[in-house]
């Protein structure tokens, strides 16, 4: 797991290769009301999530499996929310990461 570590900006940028069969998760406090604009680019699909949990419970406020992806994440809950990547294919494969908040 790699830690969220905002830069003066208020961006984290992440890159990373991801093994075939591992996953690369990317986590951090963030507060409740704030807007988080993520993007993510891969070589290929990749099974992608955004999650935080709340007891036992598991929230997914997106979950897709493509190849890159971007949005605007509006924190409902001030819990540590994660950036989740899978890779179920037989290569590595290169990930690139910006938050913006």
């Amino acid at each position: 797991m790699i830690d969220i570590a905002w830069d003066t900006q208020e961006r984290f940028v992440h890159e990373q290769s991801i093994e075939p069969g591992k996953f690369a998760e990317v986590c951090g406090k963030v507060e409740r009301g704030q807007r988080i604009v993520w993007r993510y680019r891969a070589d290929r699909a990749l099974d992608f999530n955004i999650h935080y949990h709340v007891g036992k419970t598991v929230v997914y406020p997106a979950r897709k499996t493509v190849a890159s992806a971007s949005g605007r994440l509006r924190v409902k809950s001030g819990e540590d929310h994660c950036w989740m990547w899978t890779n179920k294919s037989n290569a590595p494969v290169a990930l690139s990461l910006t938050l913006q908040r």
